[in-house]
């Protein structure tokens, strides 16, 4: 059933957003007075199908697109048209005419993600709550006084409801006001410049762990910053903070069948186990700590082995608790690959440590070298067992019928900017194709964002319909972009191309479009079913 289900979102995630791409196409041929044949929504055999006047109608099997049919559209039939069929016919159009055909498409993706935009503004939006992701004690802002875990209040006495809301702060940022707990505190930023402090305040993230922890003998516990209960939304990151106010942490065991969920806010807690630990000049990191005391993040347990890996060479297995990296201690994943990349150009081999069933195994190995850009990546082939807290969600303020129009113009052009940059460095290398993603990816966020809610679920739709109308307008043939390209082209050659030339553009545009289909639908299946 929940199968079903999630195939029924990701139906209603992609229907709009092909509907409205062919109905850009659609529109423009009527206007123009070329004749549709065909209107599908979907590809392959029909399901459900209905002629009005010329156009037959169809919802076919396969979601993954659609297509508009123009009688007289294919330049490499031979056949002649008679003087009426002219009249209807693709080809036969002007090449203005036949660029605001093809370009109608790609349109109307950019003018569905600006209505989404201006009606979530208008009514409101659930976004996440803008919390401060993790501040590291070596980083200025925390010298300042912010905190892992912090709610954005106010910037230059500006509100903040959302991260959206930091693209209209004022420059340079003189000060911050910030939730933390019942307190609001107004911190002195000494004037930093915007683009520093959105930059920063974005590296941070928010994405935090759940604060979920394992014993020698994989036993599980939850930490928390109270005796009597924890509170599973307060992550491992906020526990930091907590942990240096206050000196001390409590561990609470759960029950040893329980599966990790984060799904309870607070549960009450009669038997728990205390640590109190103080801290000492050296270090004042609860991983630290919670690892000396044997209790290791959730994190740092394999969920699963990349085959042919150096983690399946050396004999690693689900469940196992990594442990130590050439003799440090491993307190969180991200403290993994931090380490992994010390020894990129190291010849001899790295020591792993891990717990196997209870016992303590060392392992040498040499990690995967691979190059994402002109940076070479170390990796052992391991997936973690992590689990993220959801965010907090929060209703933000209308913008007004004036001002939704404004900021919704705005939000779709950062969009297609974004897209645009990061398509540039995915074409340049400095982003690894490995970052594309297939059907599955998309399946797995829309899945995602409509149980976060509505106004995410819009919002992702408004951003994968404007990453579609620019993909279309790749000069690629056989894309909308291609088609762009061959009618300038005819504006240079004074004349329409000849058959052979578009006949090898188009096979090429075909095959390039393939490696690329290929290349997504390998990650999505590296990621999703192999993992």
């Amino acid at each position: 059933m929940e199968f079903f289900e999630k195939i029924f979102i990701f139906c209603l995630f992609l229907a709009p957003l092909i509907f409205f791409h062919e109905l850009g196409h659609f529109l423009f041929a009527r206007l123009a007075g070329v004749r549709v044949e065909v209107f599908s929504i979907g590809f392959g055999p029909k399901l459900l199908h209905k002629k009005i006047g010329d156009t037959v109608y169809t919802i076919s099997l396969i979601p993954l697109g659609g297509y508009v049919k123009m009688f007289g559209e294919d330049p490499l039939k031979a056949e002649e048209l008679s003087a009426e069929e002219k009249e209807v016919a693709y080809t036969s159009k002007s090449k203005w005419a036949r660029f605001w055909i093809v370009f109608g498409g790609p349109l109307a993706n950019f003018i569905f993600a600006y209505v989404i935009y201006f009606f979530l503004l208008l009514g409101g939006e659930k976004v996440p709550s803008p919390k401060i992701g993790y501040v590291d004690q070596s980083h200025s802002y925390y010298n300042i006084g912010l905190r892992t875990g912090d709610i954005l209040k106010e910037v230059n006495g500006y509100e903040i409801a959302s991260f959206d809301d930091l693209n209209s702060i004022g420059d340079p940022v003189e000060d911050i006001k910030v939730a933390r707990g019942a307190r609001e505190i107004k911190l002195n930023m000494n004037d930093v410049s915007k683009i520093d402090f959105v930059q920063s305040i974005m590296k941070m993230g928010a994405i935090f762990r759940a604060p979920l922890l394992v014993d020698n003998n994989n036993n599980k516990f939850v930490v928390s910053g109270y005796e009597n209960f924890y509170n599973l939304s307060v992550s491992l990151e906020e526990l930091e903070s907590i942990f240096i106010e206050n000196g001390s942490v409590y561990i609470h065991a759960i029950e040893k069948d329980a599966e990790y969920k984060v799904t309870d806010k607070v549960i009450n807690s009669k038997s728990t186990k205390t640590i109190s630990l103080k801290q000492t000049e050296e270090s004042n990191l609860l991983g630290d700590y919670l690892f000396d005391s044997g209790y290791y993040s959730l994190d740092m347990v394999v969920k699963s082995i990349v085959m042919s890996s150096p983690a399946e060479k050396i004999g690693l297995k689900k469940g196992d608790i990594l442990v130590s990296l050439n003799g440090v201690k491993l307190t969180s994943f991200e403290k993994l690959r931090n380490q992994l990349q010390r020894y990129i150009d190291q010849e001899e081999e790295i020591i792993l440590e891990s717990i196997q069933k209870g016992e303590l195994n060392s392992f040498s190995f040499k990690p995967d070298i691979k190059m994402v850009g002109e940076q070479k990546i170390a990796s052992i082939g391991i997936y973690s067992m992590i689990e993220y807290i959801a965010p907090q969600m929060i209703t933000t303020p209308s913008k007004g019928l004036i001002g939704s129009f404004s900021h919704a113009f705005e939000r779709t052009w950062q969009g297609m900017v974004g897209v645009t940059l990061m398509f540039k460095k995915l074409i340049l290398g400095e982003v690894s194709v490995s970052n594309l993603g297939g059907p599955l990816a998309i399946g797995k966020v829309a899945n995602d964002s409509f149980y976060m809610g509505i106004s995410m679920f819009m919002r992702l739709m408004a951003m994968i319909s404007i990453n579609l109308g620019l993909i279309n307008l790749f000069p690629i043939p056989v894309l909308d972009g291609g088609h762009i390209v061959f009618i300038l082209f005819e504006l240079v050659n004074r004349g329409p191309l000849s058959k052979k030339k578009i006949q090898v553009a188009q096979q090429f545009g075909l095959s390039l479009l393939l490696g690329l289909i290929v290349v997504a639908l390998y990650n999505d299946f590296s990621n999703f079913v192999f993992k």
